[in-house]
C-alpha cells in the first residue's frame, strides 16, 4: 500500500476554476459537484485515472458499485441478472487488481475482491487507474480499482446519515430494503485529536431471472440417405473431429471425413426460472489519533457478507430423437435456406427431465487494518501499515430430477429475433406431478478459504530546489495461503412416480418468460427449500441406488489444495517538475521489483491419500514512467509507459484431473484440470493522453493506448481413452490451461464533461458522455488429439467489444438533483463452449444496453427524497454462436435472459 494514492492526493486538491491551477477542497453535495468532482481528480492526478464521487455521504449515484463504474470511459460491465450486474471490465480485460483504501483485497480463493459485495452506501470514491506507476500495487492487467471507505477525519466534526431504499424488482415483484447509517465524531483534548467513526448497511434482494436456451449443435444423418447402419436423422457420434473451433461447415451437401453427408441440428431446448434472495451485511469502523500536525494513527475494520439462496427451476427436452419419424422422416424438418441447419423439428417420444436446483451460499470477509503516517519535518513523510484479512466461501448444492418420455413436440430453433419456441402434444402434463418420475439426485458443496497478513512500509522525501521534486521508495511483504475443498455424492435413477410424495414437494411455476417467446409457461419440479429441509430423507431413500450416501451429520469436505504464497515487492520512484518553454513539464520515473514463492499442495479427490506437492519462484522487474506536460493553462498531455502482471488463479494450479461422465448422452465424458507450472501473464502497457478544459467545470479528453500481452492463459485440450468402472464413459475430453498465448490490444477513449451557462430554468443542465474503441488480437493454439499444439488461429480477446459508449444528462438546480443515462456496448465473444459438439465453440453476446434514471428532491439541507430506475427500456440479453465467419444471431442462436428492470425509492437524512 502507497502512503498516499496518486487519485487520493489529487482528491484534496482539486481546482474548482479551470482558468486557474489554485487548489481548494470539494465539497459535493450533488450530482453536478459529484461529476466535476470527479473531473478534477482526474486533472490533478498524475497516472491517467477515471474516479467516482458520492453525492453526498451513503449516496452513490447507483444502486451498487459495478453499476457506478459503467458510467466511466473504457469500463464496461456484463452478466445483468439477480437485480445486478456482476463482471467489470477496464478496456475489455477482466484482471482488475481490487483495493479497498489503497490495500490489495480477495474474496476467498480467488485474487480479486468481488464488488458487488461492497454496498455502495459505504462508499466514498472510486478510483480506476488506467495506467499504474512503481509505488502501486503490480497485479491486474486491466488496471486498479480503489474503493474509498469514510473515516472521522474527513468530517469537520460530527456527523450523522441514514438512508433507507426500498427497490422493487420487477420480475421478481418483490420490494426489497437498502439501508444504511454512518454516525462520525471527532474530539480534541490535551493528547490530541481523536475521532471514531461507524458505518453499517444492509440489503436484502429477492430476484427472478428467467432465460431460454437452444442447445448445441451436432451432425446428424441426412433424411433421405443415411449412411449404413444408420436410421434417417440419426445423431452422429463418430467421423467428425470433435469440439472444432470453427465448426462443421454449414453449406448445402457437406461431408464429413469420411464422405458421409449430414445435418446440422439442435439436440436439446431447455429453459431455467431461477430465483433467489441475496442478504449483504456489512461494516466499515474507523479510529483516528493525532498526537499533533506531523503524526497521524488510524486503525480501520471492514466486514463484507453475502448471503444467498437460489432455486433453479429448470426445465430440459431433447429434440433430437430419430426411433419413430414416420413414413416420411424428410418432412419431419425443415432447413434453414441455402443451408445444412435444421431450422424446425417435429419429434416424437421425446425424453426431457426437469430438476429442482438449490443452492445455499455464504461469504464472511474481514479486514483489519493499522496505519500510521509520519512528518519528520517539511520534507520527509513516512507511512506504515499492517493489515490482517480473512475471507471465507461455503456453497451447497441439491437438486432432484424428475423425468418422462413426451409424446411429441414441435420446435422452431429460431422463431423470430433470435428466440426459440417448443410446444409439447400436450403442455398440461408438464405440470402433472404423475406424469413424472424421480431421475438423478445431487448433493454436492464447496468451501473456499483466503487468509493473508500484509505490512507495508512507503517513504516521500520532497526536495526543496535542484533536479528532482520528489523521491518516493517503498517496501510491501505480504503472506497469503488459499484453500479448496469439496463434496460430491450423487446418485442415479430412482424411477418413482413423483406424485408418489406429498404435496410440499411440488413447485410449479407460472407466467414463465412473460409471454416474449412460445415456449412453455409453467411446469413442476421437486421444490429445492423442501428437498432442503428433507435432504437425509432423500438420501435415505436414494441409499437403494448409492449405498454410500452420507448423512447430514456425516458429511465432510475433501480438500483440494493449500496453497501458500509469499510475496516481496520493492520500489524506488523518482519526480521532477521544471518549466520547458515557460510550461510545467512533470516527469515521474520508477521501478518495481516483485518476488513471489508459491508452494502447492494439491490433493487428489480421486485417488484416497494422493498428493502432489510442487513450489515455484518468480521474480519481476517493472518499470513505470510517465511525463505530464501543459501546453497551456487549459491544455494537458500525458504519456505513460508500464508493465504489469496477472497472477494465475489458485485453481487453476491444480495439477489433478477431474472427470465428469457423459451425463447427457453424448458419446463422451469431459474432464478438466489445472496446471502448476502457470507462469504470470505480463503487460507491457503504452498510453498517450489529452485534456482540454475548455470551461469552468468543464473538459474535453481522449486516451490512445496499446497493450502488448505475452503468456495469456489458454485452455488446451486432448482426448483421452480410460476405462474406469466408476464411469459408463470410455472416451473424455480433458481440457488444460496454458500460457500458451500471446495478444494485442489496441484503442481509443474519447470523454466530455460540459456544463454551460444557460439561461433561465435550463441552468444547471450538463452532459458526461464517452465513448471506447477497442482493437483486440490474441493466438489461438490448435491441438490434436493428444494435445500437441499442431497450428493457431486468431481470436478477439474475451470480453471486449470494438464500440461502447455511455452519455449522462444531469440537470442540478435548487433542491432538484436528476440524472438520466443510458449505456451501450458492441457485440463480443464472452467465452467458448465447451469443446465437445460440432458447432463453433465461440459464444457471442449481442449488443447490451441500459437506460437509467435517477432524480433527487432536497427538502431541506439534511433530508432528501430519492428515486432510482434500472434499465427502464426492459430489454432481453442475448447470445449466439460463432467463430471465424461461421453462425449468426439469425441461424445459431444460443441464450435469451431476462433480467428485469428496477426501480426504487428512497429516503436520506445528513447531518454534518
Amino acid at each position: 500500500m502507497a502512503q498516499e494514492s496518486d487519485a487520493a492526493r489529487a482528491e484534496t486538491a482539486v481546482a474548482t476554476d479551470s482558468e486557474s491551477m489554485e487548489m481548494d477542497t470539494i465539497i459535493v453535495t450533488g450530482v453536478r459537484a459529484s461529476m466535476v468532482g470527479s473531473l478534477g481528480v482526474k486533472r490533478n492526478a498524475t497516472q491517467i485515472v477515471e474516479s467516482i464521487i458520492a453525492e453526498d455521504v451513503g449516496k452513490l449515484p447507483d444502486n451498487n458499485v459495478v453499476e457506478a463504474l459503467q458510467r466511466i470511459a473504457g469500463v464496461q460491465v456484463t452478466d445483468r441478472a439477480g437485480g445486478q450486474v456482476g463482471r467489470v471490465f477496464i478496456r475489455g480485460l477482466e484482471d482488475v487488481n481490487t483495493t479497498w483504501n489503497g490495500r490489495n483485497i480477495f474474496t476467498a480463493s480467488g485474487q480479486n475482491f468481488a464488488l458487488a459485495d461492497i454496498p455502495a452506501n459505504l462508499v466514498r470514491r472510486i478510483d480506476v487507474y488506467k495506467t499504474r506507476a512503481a509505488e502501486q500495487i503490480e497485479s491486474g492487467i486491466a488496471g486498479q480499482i480503489d474503493v474509498f471507505t469514510h473515516r472521522p477525519f474527513d468530517f469537520n466534526g460530527f456527523a450523522i446519515t441514514a438512508a433507507a431504499r426500498g427497490i422493487y424488482h420487477e420480475q421478481a415483484d418483490k420490494i426489497n430494503p437498502n439501508v444504511s447509517a454512518l454516525i462520525s465524531d471527532r474530539w480534541e483534548t490535551s493528547a490530541g485529536e481523536f475521532g471514531a467513526l461507524l458505518n453499517v448497511s444492509f440489503e436484502r434482494t429477492r430476484f427472478r431471472d428467467q432465460s431460454i436456451t437452444s442447445g448445441a449443435i451436432v451432425p446428424f444423418a441426412t433424411a433421405d440417405n443415411p449412411p449404413a447402419g444408420k436410421v434417417p436423422l440419426e445423431r452422429l457420434f463418430d467421423g467428425w473431429p470433435v469440439g472444432t473451433n470453427h465448426g462443421l461447415p454449414m453449406k448445402p451437401g457437406s461431408t464429413l471425413e469420411d464422405g458421409t453427408p449430414y445435418l446440422l441440428s439442435r439436440d436439446a431446448m431447455f429453459a431455467s426460472d431461477f430465483t433467489g434472495t441475496r442478504t449483504r451485511p456489512a461494516v466499515n469502523l474507523a479510529l483516528q489519533y493525532s498526537p499533533n500536525s506531523d503524526a497521524v494513527y488510524t486503525f480501520e475494520f471492514f466486514y463484507s457478507g453475502f448471503r444467498n439462496k437460489t432455486f433453479n427451476n429448470l426445465h430440459f427436452t431433447f429434440v433430437d430423437w430419430w426411433g419413430n419419424l414416420g413414413p416420411n422422416p424428410a418432412d419431419t424438418i425443415e432447413l434453414y435456406p441455402d443451408t445444412n441447419l435444421i431450422k424446425k423439428r417435429h419429434v416424437r417420444d421425446i425424453y426431457g427431465f426437469n430438476s429442482g436446483d438449490y443452492t445455499k451460499q455464504k461469504t464472511d470477509s474481514f479486514v483489519y487494518a493499522l496505519n500510521g503516517k509520519w512528518n519528520f519535518g517539511d520534507n520527509f513523510e513516512l507511512t506504515a501499515d499492517l493489515s490482517y484479512q480473512t475471507s471465507k466461501f461455503k456453497s451447497d448444492f441439491i437438486a432432484l430430477r424428475t423425468e418422462r418420455v413426451a409424446e411429441s413436440i414441435d420446435v422452431d430453433f429460431n422463431a423470430h429475433g433470435g428466440l426459440p419456441s417448443w410446444q409439447f402434444g400436450n403442455n398440461d402434463l408438464l405440470a402433472d406431478p404423475s406424469a413424472w418420475t424421480l431421475a438423478q439426485f445431487y448433493d454436492n458443496g464447496v468451501e473456499r478459504k483466503g487468509e493473508a497478513v500484509t505490512f507495508s512500509v512507503d517513504g516521500d522525501y520532497t526536495f526543496d530546489g535542484g533536479l528532482l521534486s520528489r523521491l518516493s521508495f517503498g517496501l510491501r511483504h505480504d503472506i497469503r495461503s488459499a484453500s479448496e475443498g469439496q463434496r460430491d455424492q450423487d446418485a442415479g435413477v430412482l424411477g418413482r412416480p413423483l406424485s408418489d410424495f406429498d404435496d410440499g414437494l411440488f413447485h410449479k411455476n407460472k407466467n414463465f418468460f412473460d409471454g416474449k417467446a412460445n415456449v412453455p409457461s409453467s411446469w413442476v419440479v421437486a421444490d429445492g427449500s423442501y428437498l432442503w429441509d428433507h435432504a437425509d430423507d432423500f438420501r435415505r431413500l436414494y441409499r437403494s441406488v448409492n449405498p454410500n450416501l452420507l448423512l447430514s451429520d456425516q458429511l465432510a469436505i475433501t480438500k483440494n489444495f493449500d496453497i501458500d504464497e509469499v510475496t516481496t515487492a520493492a520500489y524506488l520512484q523518482a519526480e521532477a517538475e521544471h518549466d520547458v518553454f515557460g510550461r510545467p513539464l512533470f516527469v515521474q520515473v520508477g521501478g518495481r521489483v516483485v518476488h513471489i514463492k508459491t508452494d502447492m499442495e494439491f490433493f487428489n479427490r480421486a485417488s484416497e491419500g494422493g498428493t502432489d506437492d510442487a513450489s515455484k519462484k518468480v521474480t519481476e522487474f517493472l518499470p513505470s514512467v510517465t511525463v505530464r506536460y501543459d501546453i497551456t493553462d487549459k491544455l494537458r498531455v500525458r504519456f505513460n509507459y508500464g508493465e504489469t502482471i496477472r497472477r494465475p488463479n489458485f485453481v487453476d494450479l491444480n495439477p489433478f484431473i477431474l472427470y465428469v461422465d457423459d451425463l447427457t448422452n453424448i458419446g463422451y465424458g469431459t474432464g478438466s484440470g489445472g496446471n502448476p507450472d502457470l507462469e504470470p501473464t505480463r503487460s507491457k502497457n503504452i498510453d498517450i493522453g489529452v485534456e482540454w478544459y475548455f470551461a469552468k467545470d468543464s473538459a474535453i479528453y481522449a486516451t490512445l493506448f496499446r497493450r502488448k500481452i505475452d503468456g495469456l492463459v489458454v485452455p488446451l485440450r486432448q482426448v483421452r481413452e480410460m476405462h474406469d468402472p466408476r464411469y459408463d464413459a470410455t472416451r473424455f475430453i480433458v481440457t488444460l490451461p496454458m500460457n500458451a498465448s500471446n495478444g494485442t490490444m489496441k484503442g481509443a477513449e474519447l470523454g466530455m464533461v460540459y456544463f454551460p451557462e444557460l439561461p433561465g430554468i435550463l441552468n444547471g443542465l450538463g452532459i458526461q458522455g464517452s465513448l471506447t474503441l477497442l482493437d483486440t488480437k490474441q493466438n489461438v493454439p490448435q491441438t490434436n488429439e493428444l494435445g500437441e499444439i499442431i497450428g493457431e488461429s486468431s481470436s478477439d480477446f474475451f470480453g471486449v467489444s470494438d464500440v461502447s459508449y455511455n452519455i449522462t444528462l444531469a440537470y442540478e438546480r435548487g433542491p432538484i438533483g436528476a440524472r438520466v443515462s443510458y449505456v451501450w456496448r458492441d457485440d463480443f465473444l464472452n467465452n467458448n463452449e465447451a469443446p465437445q459438439f460440432a458447432g463453433p465453440i465461440g459464444i457471442w453476446r449481442r449488443a447490451e444496453k441500459s437506460l437509467d434514471a435517477q432524480l433527487t428532491y432536497n427538502v431541506n439541507n439534511r433530508l432528501a427524497l430519492t428515486f432510482d430506475a434500472v434499465n427502464l427500456t426492459n430489454e432481453i440479453y442475448q447470445s449466439y454462436y460463432y467463430f471465424d465467419g461461421s453462425g449468426s444471431p439469425e441461424t445459431t442462436n444460443f441464450g435469451n435472459s431476462l433480467p428485469g428492470r428496477t426501480f426504487a425509492i428512497g429516503l436520506r437524512y445528513s447531518l454534518n
